[in-house]
Order: C-alpha cells, then sequence, then structure tokens
C-alpha cells in the first residue's frame, strides 16, 4: 500500500514529514514544492450566466429525455456488470438495452456533488468544478499537429509534451487536458502511459487520464496513486476520464468499463455524448439537448451505481453540420444556444457542466474563419454559466489538428474572456475621483496618481495582437497575428523549466512503465 498524503496539515506538521523523510516525505515534497510563473488555479464567474430558457421550456426538455429514456431506451454493449447495475437499481433491461421510467434516472443522479476539488500536484492549482468557478482546458485528441515552420504531420510524443508545457505555462489555462494530441510514434496500447506521465513530469495542473481499454483506465489510476498516494486518491479526486457516449444512445464496453474503473476509484467521470445534429440525433438543436441529457444522466447514474458520491460532469460535444456537404460546422448559432441550454439544465440536474463549446473551428489554418469560428463559440460557452471548458486552446480543423500558433492566439482569448468574466467593479478606487482633482478639463489623466496606482493592471495586456502604428509593422516585415504567434510559443518553450518532482517518485513513475510496457507486444492499431 502506498503512504497517503495528508488532506490538510499545518506547515509545521509538513515540515515534520519531509524531515522523516521515506515514501510520504517523499511525495510530500512532489505534491508542494512544486513552483511556476503565473500561477491562477481556476477563475470565478463574477457575472451572471445567460438565462436562455425559460422554466416551462427547460421542464420540455427534461420532459422530452425522460421519454427518450422510457420509449427509446439507452444500449450497453459487452458490459453486463452495468446492465447488472441498472436491473437491481429498478430500471428495465431488455438484453442489452435499459429503460427508465420518467424521473428515475434523475434520481439516481441525484448523490453525485454539485460542486468538487480536483487536486492537483502542486495544491496552489488545485481546481474547483461546479459553483461559479470557470476552468479551461486545451484541445483534446487530434492525431495531426501542425505549425508554420513544418505544416501539418503526425503528432508525436514530443509535439504531447510540448502542448502539455505549455499549458503548465499560460496562467488563462487551468486543466492539464487529456490526450491533448495522440502521440502516433509510440504504440497505441502503449501511449496512455506515456501521456498520463508527461502530465505528471511537466504539469502539476490537474489532468485526465486514459480511458480507450479497461486496463488503461486501471494503469492511469495505478500512476496517480504512485505521486498521490493510494489514501490520498481514495479520499480525493485528482484526474477525470472523458466517458464518450456512441451517440445515439449507446455505452460501448471500453466506455463504460473505464467509467466504472474511475468511478470505483472515486475519480471524476466527465460523461460526453457528441451529437453532431443531422447525424447522431435530429437537426433541430431542442432535439439535441434533449437527447443531450439523456445519455449523460444515464452515465452520470452508472457512476451513483458503482459508488454514490462519485465526482461527474455532464458534458456534450455538439455541433452542427452542413446538410448540403455533411461537413460539420463550428461556431454556429445554432450550436451556441445548445451550449447555453445545456448548462442551465446541468445546473438543474445539480452537477457541473463540460461545456459543448471551446474555441473550435473546422477551419484548416489559423485564419480569420479560425479565430470567428471559435470565438462565436467560445462567447457562448463563457456566458452560458459552463463551469469546465474544454477545447479551448489549439484547435484546428474539426479537431483534427492542434496547431501551435493557434493555441496561443487561443489563450490570449481566454484571458480576454476571463476578464469579461469578472464584471466591472463600481468602488471609490474605480470611479477615480481623486483622478479628476489632478487633471481637469482638457487634460490628460496619464500622470495622475489613479493612473500610477492601476496601469499594470487596468486592462488586459494579450502577448499577440500588434497596436503600434502601421509604419512600424512594415518595417518589422509586415508579420501576421499567426506568425507573432509562431514567435511566441517558440520562445515560451524555450523559457519552460520543469515543476519539481522528487526523484524517487519519478523513477518510481518510470519503473510502472516500463514494467507495463514490457508485459505486451506492440499494437498499432
Amino acid at each position: 500500500m502506498h503512504a497517503s498524503r495528508p488532506e490538510t496539515a499545518p506547515r509545521r506538521a509538513a515540515d515534520s514529514t519531509l524531515r522523516r523523510g521515506g515514501r510520504q516525505g517523499r511525495r510530500q515534497r512532489t505534491v508542494e514544492a512544486t513552483a511556476a510563473p503565473s500561477i491562477q488555479p481556476g477563475a470565478k464567474r463574477l457575472i451572471p450566466s445567460y438565462e436562455l430558457l425559460d422554466t416551462k421550456s427547460l421542464q420540455r426538455l427534461e420532459d422530452q429525455a425522460d421519454w427518450i429514456l422510457q420509449t427509446v431506451g439507452v444500449e450497453f454493449h459487452g458490459d453486463t456488470q452495468a446492465l447488472e447495475l441498472f436491473r437491481a437499481a429498478g430500471a428495465k433491461v431488455d438484453g442489452t438495452r435499459v429503460f427508465f421510467e420518467p424521473g428515475h434516472a434523475r434520481a439516481l443522479c441525484s448523490t453525485a456533488p454539485e460542486r468538487f476539488k480536483l487536486q492537483a500536484r502542486d495544491p496552489q492549482r488545485t481546481i474547483e468544478l461546479g459553483g461559479d468557478n470557470i476552468v479551461l482546458m486545451p484541445g483534446y485528441g487530434s492525431p495531426f499537429v501542425t505549425d508554420l515552420d513544418q505544416g501539418r504531420r503526425y503528432a508525436t510524443l514530443e509535439d504531447f509534451q510540448n502542448f502539455v508545457k505549455l499549458t503548465y505555462m499560460t496562467p488563462w489555462l487551468h486543466h492539464s487536458g487529456g490526450t491533448v494530441c495522440e502521440p502516433t510514434d509510440v504504440p497505441v496500447n502503449k501511449r496512455h502511459l506515456d501521456m498520463v506521465y508527461g502530465h505528471l513530469r511537466f504539469s502539476a495542473k490537474p489532468f485526465m487520464g486514459g480511458v480507450t481499454a479497461p486496463d488503461r483506465a486501471e494503469d492511469s489510476i495505478a500512476m496517480a496513486r504512485i505521486v498521490f498516494g493510494d489514501g490520498f486518491v481514495a479520499r480525493n479526486a485528482v484526474m477525470q476520464a472523458n466517458i464518450n457516449v456512441n451517440s445515439p444512445l449507446v455505452y460501448d464496453h471500453t466506455m463504460s468499463a473505464a467509467l466504472r474503473i474511475y468511478a470505483e476509484a472515486n475519480q471524476c467521470v466527465a460523461i460526453s455524448p457528441a451529437i453532431f445534429g443531422g447525424a447522431m440525433g435530429p437537426v433541430s438543436p431542442a432535439a439535441v439537448v434533449a437527447q443531450t441529457l439523456a445519455e449523460g444522466m444515464v452515465g452520470i447514474a452508472l457512476s451513483q451505481l458503482v459508488r454514490p458520491g462519485c465526482p461527474a460532469v455532464l458534458g456534450s460535444f455538439h455541433s452542427t453540420m452542413s446538410l448540403k456537404s455533411g461537413a460539420l460546422t463550428f461556431g454556429t448559432p445554432e450550436a451556441s444556444i445548445a451550449t447555453m441550454a445545456l448548462s442551465q439544465l446541468g445546473r438543474r440536474l445539480g452537477v457541473p457542466v463540460r461545456s459543448g463549446g471551446g474555441q473550435i473551428t473546422a477551419s484548416n489554418a489559423p485564419d480569420g474563419q479560425a479565430m470567428q469560428d471559435s470565438t462565436n463559440a467560445m462567447w457562448s460557452t463563457m456566458l452560458s454559466g459552463a463551469h469546465q471548458v474544454w477545447h479551448a486552446a489549439g484547435w484546428l480543423e474539426g479537431g483534427l489538428t492542434m496547431s501551435y500558433e493557434k493555441f496561443i492566439l487561443d489563450t490570449d482569448n481566454c484571458g480576454a474572456m476571463l476578464k469579461l468574466m469578472e464584471g466591472m467593479a463600481v468602488t471609490e478606487e474605480t470611479l477615480a475621483r481623486d483622478a479628476y482633482s489632478e487633471a481637469g478639463p482638457g487634460e490628460n489623466f496619464l500622470s495622475t496618481a489613479h493612473t500610477l496606482r492601476n496601469f499594470a493592471t487596468a486592462n488586459f495586456e494579450p502577448s499577440v495582437p500588434e497596436a503600434g502604428p502601421y509604419e512600424t509593422w512594415l518595417e518589422n516585415g509586415s508579420p501576421t497575428a499567426a506568425e507573432r504567434a509562431n514567435q511566441r510559443w517558440k520562445a515560451q518553450l524555450a523559457s519552460y523549466e520543469p515543476p519539481a518532482m522528487n526523484d524517487s517518485v519519478d523513477a518510481e513513475l518510470k519503473d510502472f512503465m516500463a514494467s507495463r510496457k514490457a508485459a505486451m507486444p506492440d499494437e498499432w492499431y
């Protein structure tokens, strides 16, 4: 058994633990002694969430979700344990299909916490999901990467590590993500080990574990226990699992088994139906929203049957599609209103909400279309009241590609969005009456005491946009925003310093990885 890290301890007790040494002391140092620039452990929403729908409309959507679960049902393929859990809980099970009476699935979700913490390796970076909290994280799942120097190519482990490092360095992303990009130079059945290690070693923010096979979920949890300790992991969520529903209305064995493994370990499950209107569900946003709620409630219900109180997130990934060509479209008004409605429904269900938006686009380059799609989606996401925003940075080409340049452009916009969420403070200081006594009519305020007190924090300062005169820009070679972002990500990686980790803990992680890799042949599909 691994020694557990104390949940709370005075500084004197922590110092005593460090002096004692041993595995618990090593882990204490690993968890507490990490440091990096720009610590911002999540953000708070200080403006109201936008209420798109009235109570009657929300009730109709919830009734529609109940109708789907009662008359159509949800299938679980290859997971007899899940079927037995639902049968024991009173659901009707017919073969692989599960049916719920109205209100039953919602009642099963009632033990899921309304808000909870995701503990980070660096406690200063621990985040909270739910309430007025906002957590942003990078893109997820792209097999390709691109930059202005090398173009589009298959992602490698180096690329994966680069994006983990860039995510760690920015204050505008609070979560390290999961499969930020697929390291295709590592065998499929072994890359989860390198990805979890990358999150644990090159970042100290919360992260996601592997879900693409039951044993990969178990490996991810085992690695977290090496770093945090068995007891601490048993009492605290230190990682998340992305449970994708095979929409429409199907959970395959891979996802439902991974869900059960994470829930048994008391780790967060984020249930994410993926519905593209016209393909995995009807074309109308109302139908997509109700189906998302139905599929999501069933996954959350399963997590609570496995372990009541297991932290869970109602997620979604929805988009429209061109009904002329079948191509996916992003940043559309239909998807945006679905995002707003789902956040309302999640609050009524009483669980944190993962937005279906983020800075997503179908564009193939970090161009005007990319930023227009992304900004449209991000505005509705942030205003909706969503608690966790995936794909907030780097996403291109409908999620097929992570772009180094767009990652930088997107994180700039994340910072601006978070500034917006702070709202407007109306205080004696912000009304600045003393400044008017220094600068009267016709005079400027640049040298007033108020300006000097506040100039460093008065405005959000993005890192990429060019605000100088045309002539200066021309003399500098007329760099585009993407070209400036290219220089920015290179400079950030050049200045990266890893968070501290005790050598013995690092060695134990590497030994675990080596043992697991040696136990199975390489699989490339």
